[in-house]
């Protein structure tokens, strides 16, 4: 699987692709994260690549040339199964929204600054918009990162216990039953007693209902869809 992803600040991106599950993701030949700098296709002297808003107001606007150069370009290397768009405005990510784009070959993440980008863009090469919440960061370099990491770790293969994907939270629409580590009695805080009865039935049971009622108090809305 590859991402392509479209910047001004490539600069961000560095850390959160050089460590943990995505290097080894990397390292493995199961994904390929390609940053791109957007100024590289800029068409003047300045390397600027956005400009005062058409109509007035506060702000400057990301052109449409130098996104339009870059993603054409990579066009014509591969074809490419969406052109993402980080955008307050966008679907809100989700757990199913990463299992869908987890089984596409080749993707495209364009990274907005200042005031956001030529609605030209969105309406000629976006083929979807997302969001990872209700508020406005910087830039879309953050959100490009929480959506690589959480596509990235559901392909085969990274995650060195296969299962552990398919029991997090949200993954059966529920949220994941609390879990436990040695030593089973810290300071009189004990472990659940089912954990360490090797009845796998009883385990399995007791998370069941632990996800059900945990979800219920805090994410009940899952519970109505």
């Amino acid at each position: 699987m590859r991402f392509d992803i479209i910047t001004v600040l490539p600069g961000l991106l560095e850390s959160p692709f050089a460590h943990s599950i995505l290097q080894r993701a990397q390292k493995k030949g199961l994904c390929e994260i390609a940053v791109h700098n957007l100024r590289d296709y800029a068409n003047n002297k300045h390397k600027s690549v956005d400009d005062y808003p058409y109509g007035g107001g506060s702000g400057m606007v990301m052109q449409i040339e130098p996104f339009a150069a870059c993603i054409e370009q990579l066009q014509a290397a591969r074809p490419y199964n969406e052109i993402i768009f980080m955008t307050p405005d966008g679907e809100t990510l989700n757990q199913t929204i990463a299992n869908h784009l987890s089984t596409k070959d080749n993707i495209i993440i364009l990274c907005g600054h200042y005031k956001g980008i030529d609605q030209r863009i969105r309406d000629l090469y976006v083929t979807r918009e997302l969001s990872i919440g209700d508020y406005v960061l910087s830039g879309g370099e953050l959100p490009a990162a929480v959506l690589v990491d959480a596509v990235v770790r559901l392909i085969p293969g990274v995650l060195s216990d296969e299962t552990s994907a398919l029991s997090d939270s949200f993954q059966g629409g529920l949220l994941d039953a609390p879990v436990y580590t040695r030593p089973a009695d810290w300071r009189g805080h004990k472990v659940p007693g089912v954990l360490l009865s090797g009845n796998e039935a009883a385990i399995n049971q007791w998370r069941d209902e632990q996800a059900i009622a945990r979800t219920k108090a805090r994410r009940p809305d899952l519970l109505d869809e």
